[in-house]
């Protein structure tokens, strides 16, 4: 039976259960308990010093993977509370979507995948679930961490519904999950909310790191939509006060504003879909949790504006490919000598190269630097 406290939408608290049994706690709730093993794992530190845009060397101030997944969180409790829903559900899913990344941002990514071109590739959002089930190793009775069947359905299905499992069978292999996740259904909507707050955390922050940068300044982004009203408002601000001060004002306005607009948006889709209960929710076309056309639009020119001007910047880019450089040279260099780089018992029985790119998705920005340095 679903608490008093949550909507006929959310998660129930009773958990469906675990890949492995295990005794419930008397003191949490099956997702509290999901959470806290995401912020105890290795993984989930290590985000600590892995690249968000800039390369984890650049500075102490601009935002890494894990105040990224901090914000992303904050966000996803704030509307899962909004509709009643399972907030635990939503901060454990926020927190741990980024986990599976490599260091040097989606650079990283692409030259990893491209190592891996003939074995299965690489992808960050089934790297996290690597983490989860199979490499995280804290626990006498079972490898990863045991998460919740609802928390790896929200992982599996952050960006929708899976329709081609092509690439987690080759990743994780064929049945990985023994029938216990619907692939075609929709995810719950603490998940949706945890994916929708992604793009609201990474946007603005995204900005306000760039311009904190000097890769561009307050009047380059005025001609964005919506935007350039929340400018407008400031105008008068900008040469009485420090441009940090009115910068941190215009990005707090920027969320409100998506957040605020996903809250309307989600309610009209829940009606309009004669949304009830859980069971409608896994039935509905995806996604319930989205922007209204006009927020939508804002969004795709924000990502176009950062695409051009901060992800495609020359600086950025002359870090980030330095960083695939890194990576390719390591793939290479460990492949020739595994057994000298990688501490893992498996090595002994089981070498192949998704060994070797478990290790480097694992690295930090700082220890792959190093690691190369030592080794060229």
């Amino acid at each position: 039976m679903q608490s008093n406290t949550f909507s006929k939408l959310s998660a129930s608290i009773y958990s469906k259960g675990r890949f492995y049994n295990e005794k419930k706690s008397s003191l949490r709730s099956p997702y509290q308990r999901d959470r806290d093993r995401i912020i105890h794992s290795t993984a989930f530190r290590r985000l600590k010093h892995k690249t968000q845009v800039f390369v984890n060397t650049s500075s102490d101030h601009y935002r890494t993977r894990i105040t990224h997944s901090l914000e992303v969180s904050q966000i996803a409790r704030t509307l899962a509370k909004v509709f009643k829903l399972n907030e635990d559900l939503s901060e454990t899913l926020s927190l741990a979507h980024d986990l599976g990344h490599t260091p040097f941002g989606h650079a990283g990514e692409e030259a990893l995948n491209e190592c891996m071109i003939k074995s299965g590739g690489f992808d960050h959002n089934i790297q996290t679930l690597r983490i989860v089930t199979l490499l995280e190793n804290r626990y006498y009775d079972f490898k990863g961490l045991n998460l919740s069947l609802e928390t790896l359905d929200g992982l599996i299905k952050h960006n929708g519904p899976i329709f081609n499992k092509y690439k987690i069978d080759k990743i994780l292999g064929k049945n990985f999950f023994k029938n216990k996740i619907n692939f075609n259904a929709s995810p719950s909507l603490e998940a949706q909310i945890a994916s929708i707050s992604d793009d609201i955390a990474y946007n603005s922050h995204d900005l306000e790191d760039g311009l904190n940068a000097k890769l561009f300044t307050i009047k380059d982004i005025n001609n964005i939509p919506i935007l350039k009203n929340i400018i407008k408002k400031h105008k008068n601000k900008i040469n009485k006060f420090p441009q940090e001060l009115v910068l941190r004002q215009i990005i707090r306005e920027i969320i409100n504003e998506m957040v605020n607009d996903v809250i309307l948006n989600t309610k009209i889709n829940l009606k309009k879909n004669n949304v009830k209960n859980i069971h409608d929710v896994y039935k509905s076309s995806y996604p319930l949790v989205c922007f209204s056309n006009k927020m939508n639009l804002f969004d795709k020119s924000i990502k176009k504006f950062l695409k051009m001007n901060m992800y495609y910047h020359k600086n950025v880019i002359h870090k980030t490919s330095q960083g695939k450089k890194i990576i390719k040279k390591l793939f290479y260099m460990i492949k020739k000598k595994p057994k000298k780089f990688i501490k893992n018992h498996n090595i002994k029985t089981i070498y192949n190269d998704r060994l070797i790119c478990d290790f480097i998705a694992g690295m930090t920005d700082r220890y792959a630097i190093n690691l190369y340095n030592k080794i060229i």
